[in-house]
């Protein structure tokens, strides 16, 4: 494609020229004005605002910082990226540490509404349509390993780490649009069962879950949420749930009562079965299934799957025809299926997350700092989410990438970036040698379009 500069414009280099047109686009929407009008820190201003450094972390992360201290390396010395984002400089990654330490719970507060603000103007979870489709929420913890000095840090589960301290991240997942409704931070010895119920209140607020609601809202759950206390608050507050028992021992005895074992096609090795005895403990109706695998010494390893959902209802959740509700082995299959997707929901959102916004790197002492830097990890994943739909009508294969390849593959072309006499940012030029350069070009540029920035692609 030929390429004109204009002798009254300037052009910078960037190694994420494609991220600078996301930048573009996100002031072009004032993505981060609810948090210039919410957040208010007691901080002086030298050379830039305390808004500005969050601001600066939160475009750090964008470009895949996987610690603050990179700010320094990947926004501070590219301008045109600062530029592209509303910028003229860039906060040293120093004075940004100072800016987190400085805030409060009083902030963290400010800050949790501001992304409720932005989450709800963007989102697809809290736009959803209850009475078209039922609204999917995985609930789960993480463990987040950090020093010993930290706040709330203490010994806890933390897979391979048997001695390691940390905090647990919590997550409700609007797992049909891959969106985080609620992130909040517990210490290391927090197990889901006492972390859902505030989880779920939290989701409740954000997406103003009215009874009717909720009624349409499956919470999926692991054994770790699955006690009978917890499940029957769940009931009573009109949920759907499919979850696991929370009793290993309970499981064993309940299997017992399985009258027919029926083999897993889509694992080898597995066997299912419907569990007869009565489930006087719950405040509702439930179905249970019994699943077991042989573990390494020959014995059965068992759990014992809880759901409220009709079979009808599973089976259009799977993706089945109705005609399958007259073939019993396939209804109990569709109920295990249904929930074994929920290692492509928020486990897969957790190993995303930490791969390739690396949350689990940027850890500080101060628990309100950790809080604040935690919000901007759930702004910034969603942001790459909804930045996936925005530009999937042009670029549909983006739809199958992960949040690794986006950071990676799709924000990380290399390019110009030109900008007029005024500072106003005018086009853009990818590399064509980068193998979405001409696809994610014109998704960009019809996104661009409103504000009249060209994007395109050349010889870099």
């Amino acid at each position: 494609m030929t390429e004109y500069i204009s002798s009254e414009a300037t052009r910078h280099f960037s190694p994420a020229a494609s991220l600078a047109a996301l930048g573009a686009h996100l002031r072009q929407i004032n993505l981060f004005g609810p948090v210039r009008d919410l957040v208010q820190i007691a901080q002086k201003t030298v050379k830039h605002t305390p808004l500005d450094k969050l601001y600066d972390a939160f475009i750090s992360i964008l470009a895949g910082a996987h610690g603050l201290v990179e700010i320094n390396t990947r926004l501070r010395s590219d301008p045109a990226l600062q530029a592209a984002f509303g910028r003229s400089a860039c906060a040293d990654q120093s004075v940004v540490q100072d800016t987190l330490n400085a805030c409060s719970a009083e902030q963290v507060c400010q800050m949790e509404q501001a992304v409720q603000t932005i989450y709800r103007q963007h989102s697809q979870g809290y736009a959803h349509n209850y009475q078209l489709n039922w609204q999917l929420l995985d609930a789960d913890l993480t463990g987040m390993p950090c020093g010993k000095k930290a706040a709330f840090a203490s010994k806890g589960y933390f897979p391979k780490q048997r001695y390691r301290r940390g905090r647990q991240l919590g997550r409700v997942l609007a797992t049909r649009y891959h969106e985080i409704v609620v992130d909040q931070l517990f210490n290391g010895t927090t197990y889901l069962r006492t972390a859902l119920r505030p989880l779920l209140e939290a989701t409740e607020r954000i997406l103003e879950l009215s009874a009717v609601k909720r009624a349409r809202t499956i919470v999926r759950i692991d054994a770790g949420g699955g006690s009978v206390g917890e499940l029957n608050w769940l009931l009573a507050r009109d949920y759907q749930v499919l979850a696991k028992d929370y009793s290993g021992q309970r499981a064993v005895k309940l299997a017992r009562s399985v009258e027919r074992w029926v083999d897993d096609p889509r694992i080898a090795g597995r066997q299912v079965g419907w569990v007869t005895e009565p489930a006087s403990a719950y405040s509702r109706a439930v179905r249970r299934i019994a699943v077991r695998c042989r573990k390494d010494n020959g014995q059965w390893g068992v759990g014992v799957l809880i759901s409220t959902l009709e079979a009808a209802d599973v089976l259009a959740l799977t993706g089945q025809q109705a005609a399958a509700l007259q073939d019993a082995d396939a209804v109990l299959l569709a109920y295990v299926a249904l929930y074994d997707q929920r290692g492509g929901g928020v486990e897969t959102a957790f190993k995303d997350d930490k791969q390739g916004l690396g949350i689990s790197k940027r850890n500080k002492k101060r628990f309100e700092a950790q809080q604040i830097v935690m919000l901007l990890n759930v702004l910034a994943h969603n942001v790459l989410i909804w930045a996936r739909r925005w530009l999937a009508g042009v670029l549909p294969q983006i739809e199958r990438y992960g949040l690794v390849r986006l950071v990676r593959d799709v924000w990380h072309i290399s390019g110009f970036v030109e900008q007029d006499e005024q500072g106003q940012l005018t086009r853009i030029v990818l590399n064509q040698l980068a193998p979405l350069a001409r696809g994610l070009g014109s998704a960009l540029q019809r996104l661009l379009a409103p504000s009249h920035v060209v994007v395109n692609w050349g010889q870099i």
